[in-house]
């Protein structure tokens, strides 16, 4: 298996033992991002609108990173703190989109990462 990591100074760091993202033939495998600020350690999140952006904006930057955009997105899980954040989180994920939208699966977990509310992965074509 051919298989490549990606990483880039436009998106937060790993804080674990994984990588921002891995590209295996034409598909790109982006871990699971949350609303750090990249090259810092500070959350962008005084607001599930604020960070839902910023995850958003960590993704499009691992996207940038490759060439693609949004519109090469198949298939993204979005993790809630609870479903009480689903419809503005919902709102704010469809505004990146300019075409057909991925698959996708949205769950409330128990926990995320830095207590946050929101964690977005996302599996692209490239």
């Amino acid at each position: 298996m051919d298989k490549q990591v990606i990483n880039t100074s436009e998106a937060p760091a790993p804080i674990g033992p994984y990588n921002q993202a891995v590209k295996t033939g034409n598909l790109l495998f982006i871990s699971g991002q949350i609303a750090l600020v990249p090259g810092t350690e500070t959350l962008a999140n005084s607001s599930i609108a604020e960070e839902t952006h910023q995850v958003m904006k960590n993704l499009s930057s691992i996207l940038k990173s490759e060439g693609i955009d949004f519109d090469h997105a198949i298939k993204t899980t979005i993790f809630l703190s609870g479903m009480e954040h689903f419809a503005e989180v919902n709102q704010i994920y469809g505004q990146y989109f300019s075409k057909d939208f991925p698959a996708r699966e949205t769950v409330a977990v128990k926990g995320l990462p830095r207590n946050v509310n929101v964690e977005i992965s996302m599996i692209a074509s490239i």
